[in-house]
């Protein structure tokens, strides 16, 4: 499968998944099926392809409701809906696909319902009468629901995780600052710091798509999510204008994050590879020394825009010469008056105290 029907499925199962979260009327209906113990064959869309497999059964075009698609199941055949599952289309169809179309699965009605996605491009949900279970099937993907209290279970465990990383994150974060302002960082400092970053980020990623499965049930999850991982995106970007090498400035921030997304699990783990991404060098280079520009502190001096933030790097090149800047210095870049130099110079002093003491204190 090429990466962009790859991508394009993903998204397609990520929205389905949304569609029969806990708080949807699919959702209410679906649970309704079950608890009837009654199976079901849903098509979530319709078009000239759907019509050319479709035979019998009844046209509705009625405004979906749990209740309806309840008593539906009841009969024998398909019920298919709009794509956006507003309205009931049809109802009590047999569905024909393509019985050329390659299947691993054996039942008839889950059989049906792979071919059809397959066939159609359209999500069909399954709901097994003997097994209990409520499959979705988009495209070549087959992926079964789970009880609502397993989900959470895990993704609490996954939000455990989440705090342990992010307090070791802020550990490195806070260590890479203090070394910034006394000239000392490795590249080993800052692949550690985006080794972290990116370790945060992918359990992040986890966790949101327990959210989007929870759908209503994952409402607190969402918002503890939220406050533990806002401003991780940014300063990421951060970490590496500051430290991508000026020889190597025709790569862009969204070229090396992307690297550094791709990285595998084994490879994050591993320092070197890190830093690689970051034009920094690899297993020699981990103790070589490094500067940065002063996008990271600049970020934390309150009310500064970022328009003035790139001119003052432009201007004084790195860190250390800003940090060194007079308040007439400073009011040499543009757009930089004599309040909002004083703002920069005492903001940046606060931080570099601060820093300081919170590593040797």
């Amino acid at each position: 499968m090429a990466s962009g029907d790859k991508q394009s499925e993903d998204e397609t199962l990520r929205a389905t998944l949304a569609a029969v979260a806990p708080g949807t009327d699919l959702r209410e209906g679906l649970e309704r099926i079950l608890r009837g113990r009654t199976g079901a064959l849903i098509v979530l869309g319709n078009d000239k392809v759907v019509d050319a497999i479709s035979t019998g059964g009844f046209e509705l075009d009625v405004e979906f409701s749990a209740a309806g698609m309840r008593e539906l199941a009841k009969m024998d055949g398909a019920i298919v809906c709009d794509e956006a599952v507003t309205r009931i289309i049809r109802a009590g169809v047999h569905l024909m696909p393509d019985y050329s179309i390659a299947t691993q699965e054996t039942g008839t009605r889950h059989r049906t319902a792979d071919r059809v996605a397959r066939q159609t491009g359209f999500p069909v949900v399954s709901v097994s009468q003997s097994m209990h279970i409520i499959a979705l099937y988009v495209g070549d993907t087959r992926y079964v629901l789970e009880n609502t209290g397993a989900i959470l279970s895990r993704a609490n465990q996954a939000l455990a995780t989440l705090e342990r990383y992010k307090m070791r994150l802020d550990e490195v974060s806070g260590t890479l600052s203090a070394l910034e302002i006394e000239d000392l960082v490795t590249v080993r400092d800052v692949a550690a710091v985006a080794q972290r970053l990116e370790m945060v980020l992918r359990i992040a990623k986890e966790i949101e798509d327990y959210v989007l499965v929870l759908g209503t049930d994952g409402r607190l999850l969402a918002l503890q999510l939220d406050e533990l991982v806002g401003g991780v995106d940014y300063e990421r970007e951060l970490v590496v204008r500051d430290y991508l090498p000026s020889g190597r400035r025709t790569r862009t921030t969204e070229s090396v994050l992307a690297e550094i997304d791709a990285l595998s699990a084994a490879d994050l783990l591993d320092i070197a590879s890190v830093a690689r991404p970051l034009g920094l060098g690899g297993a020699d280079n981990l103790d070589s020394a490094v500067s940065p520009r002063g996008y990271r502190l600049l970020a934390k001096v309150p009310r500064l825009p970022g328009s003035v933030v790139e001119r003052l790097v432009e201007h004084f090149g790195t860190l250390q010469k800003l940090l060194a800047a007079s308040i007439d210095d400073l009011q040499a870049v543009e757009g930089v008056g004599d309040t909002r130099a004083r703002s920069v110079r005492e903001g940046l002093s606060r931080l570099a105290e601060s820093s300081i003491l919170e590593r040797y204190v």
